[in-house]
């Protein structure tokens, strides 16, 4: 007859963990393995909650849960029964709202419901001399680096690699920004609404949010704006803040020819758009076909009626596209300025994008095409590594006299945002440059 019953449904705490094994197995990214994980679950709101604020604290604390159990059991332990115990450790140290009892209980019932039966004496047992020793973060030893990964859970390499680029106060303060929730910001559609008025509306609709940093933008306190009616009548769309400020950098006139390599999910080239009084044409690239959809129907949400999805291959170039007044290249990246939205990538050791340098230069040496004399090319990144940031931008010129340094934010052709700033956004970075010359046929050497 047992078998015969239906399985039970999963609790937010396995939904959390079975993504977490499926992040760890698999390589998938965190947004995706939850929300697939959600999508089968059939919890309610409350539980789903719940699941996912345990999965990315877990997950974000990956190496200081990891210190915590090598100090409580020396065994080797499957990736099952290690994501039940970051989450059930997760809850003992940063979930004050969460009692002890029901962690550990909750732990041992899920390596009844994971298939991890054997495991269970085990779990009960860490946890318990965890909580006997205080229910805190064992000494740390090594290095100054070292120390700083466990503290902050960063991959060492990157935590080293973050001192030497920016000194040892300044990548603590990095790496500790990282840990909790990003801001959200909005955009502003300013052909349909003004700031007050989106601020108005949210509030009616339950949000509470408040004028951002820069004009056009706002910042939320509470509440899930994207599901609102403001967001489905096109009113704003949600971009970071140091994303609108890139894209502002561009500075684009009305009328004028906008191209944009790497376009998806879309934002830039809204933001461009309604600069423009959604007058000119903004071409708005992506390889892959289901992105340029994205960014097709969040122009068509919007109103925009300037903005054209096309598929294209970045390193590819297509003198059918014409010329363009000014060219954005946000470009793939390590996204070291974005960890505390994508928490898996500070695991990441600093080899893992040893070829994205070169992989950049041949994008924007292939955008600087499109660009018209005396037009524009900005490169945009997120992220904090100066071998992908400045050292980029310096190769390009050097290998492309046809184009100077142009001042982008702050007096400077060069700018790096750092999540740390008082304005709250992400990690970034900007370089603006001008092509010379008045023939469109002066060379651009890639």
């Amino acid at each position: 007859m047992a078998a015969q019953q239906a399985k039970a449904a999963p609790t937010g705490r396995q939904v959390a963990a079975e993504a977490l094994v499926r992040v760890e197995r698999q390589g998938a990214y965190s947004t995706l393995a939850l929300d697939g994980a959600l999508r089968q679950s059939g919890l309610d709101s409350r539980d789903a909650g719940f699941a996912t604020a345990l999965f990315y604290l877990t997950l974000e604390r990956r190496i200081t849960l990891d210190h915590c159990i090598a100090a409580f059991c020396p065994h080797k332990l499957s990736p099952a029964v290690r994501a039940i115990l970051q989450t059930a450790l997760a809850q003992l140290l940063y979930m004050d709202q969460v009692p002890a009892s029901a962690a550990v209980s909750q732990a041992v019932a899920l390596c009844r419901s994971m298939g991890q039966h054997r495991s269970a004496g085990l779990v009960n047992a860490v946890l318990r001399s965890f909580i006997r020793a205080g229910s805190r973060i064992p000494p740390i030893e090594g290095n100054d680096a070292e120390r700083l990964a466990i503290e902050t859970s960063c991959n060492p390499e990157l935590a080293a690699a973050l001192m030497d680029w920016y000194g040892p106060d300044t990548a603590r303060a990095i790496l500790q920004t990282a840990l909790g929730r990003a801001p959200v910001f909005l955009r502003v559609n300013r052909l349909k609404n003004t700031d007050g008025a989106l601020l108005e509306r949210l509030s009616a609709e339950g949000i509470e949010a408040e004028q951002g940093p820069i004009s056009g933008c706002v910042m939320v306190r509470s509440g899930d704006a994207a599901a609102t009616s403001a967001y489905d009548e096109g009113l704003f769309f949600v971009q970071d803040l140091s994303s609108q400020q890139a894209a502002l950098t561009l500075a684009p006139q009305p009328g004028e020819r906008i191209l944009d390599l790497c376009a998806a999910p879309g934002g830039k080239s809204f933001a461009l758009a309604i600069e423009m009084g959604d007058t000119g044409e903004v071409l708005s690239c992506d390889i892959h076909p289901h992105r340029v959809g994205l960014i097709a129907s969040g122009a068509e949400r919007l109103g925009l009626k300037t903005v054209r999805a096309v598929q294209q291959d970045g390193l590819i170039y297509n003198p059918e596209l014409g010329l363009f007044d000014r060219v954005l290249c946000d470009l793939p990246c390590s996204g070291i300025g974005v960890i505390r939205r994508k928490p898996e990538l500070k695991y990441n050791p600093p080899e893992s994008f040893a070829q994205l340098p070169d992989l950049q230069f041949r994008l924007l040496s292939t955008a600087a095409r499109y660009v018209k004399p005396g037009g524009r090319l900005l490169y945009t990144t997120c992220t904090l590594n100066p071998g992908e940031n400045e050292d980029v931008a310096a190769r390009f010129l050097a290998a492309n006299p046809h184009f100077v340094p142009d001042n982008c934010m702050r007096g400077q052709s060069l700018c790096t945002l750092l999540p740390t700033d008082r304005e709250g956004g992400d990690g970034f970075f900007i370089a603006a440059m001008k092509r010379k010359g008045e023939r469109p046929d002066e060379s651009v050497r890639p």
